[in-house]
């Protein structure tokens, strides 16, 4: 058993909370970056659901994958796992991503389960959006977490389309934010 690789697309991306020896550009095929959560606690309550990201069966994803050395195997797997696991919407799973350069490595990914009933399904993005605005939660309003994300992404030149088209009809936040002064407040 040596070191193994954790994949993010969302949240790990910018707050990934377990060490690492490496990060390196990643795809994973068969799946996709989706606000396809409802979430009841972090970025919504339960009479007024947010949602946050899960992947959704189709198309690719890229983000990045964590190399974590053996020897911290038990203890990232068990903060992944309270993290990722609680509501247990999501799967643990180990898939194929292609790491930039072209090797291919298996890694720990959190695939949404589609029979949980916090699976919201293939939205379009004004639904999205329109659930997005205004939802709060534990960890803040659901528009810092997707617009967080964006600003992530942005950086590591990763584009998401469908979630770019979410985040330009979010109210603007801050005019610090990219693209904020594009956003349309009455959005």
């Amino acid at each position: 058993m040596g070191d193994f690789w954790v994949f993010g697309y969302g949240s790990l991306i910018w707050r990934p909370g377990f060490a690492h020896v490496e990060t390196r550009r990643a795809r994973l095929h068969g799946y996709r970056r989706s606000l396809c959560v409802r979430s009841f606690v972090h970025r919504g309550t339960p009479d007024r659901p947010g949602l946050v990201l899960g992947l959704d069966r189709g198309g690719s994803c890229v983000g990045l994958a964590f190399r974590v050395p053996h020897e911290l195997r038990e203890e990232v797997l068990a903060y992944l796992r309270e993290r990722e696991l609680t509501t247990k919407v999501y799967l643990e799973r180990v898939l194929p991503v292609h790491l930039a350069g072209g090797e291919a490595v298996e890694a720990i990914c959190y695939t949404v389960d589609r029979r949980h009933r916090q699976y919201a399904g293939r939205l379009d993005e004004a639904v999205a959006a329109g659930i997005v605005t205004g939802s709060v939660g534990r960890s803040g309003p659901n528009e810092d977490y997707v617009l967080n994300t964006l600003q992530h992404l942005e950086a590591l030149g990763i584009r998401d389309h469908w979630l770019e088209a979410v985040g330009r009809l979010l109210p603007a936040r801050s005019p610090a934010m990219p693209g904020a002064e594009a956003r349309s407040p009455t959005a």
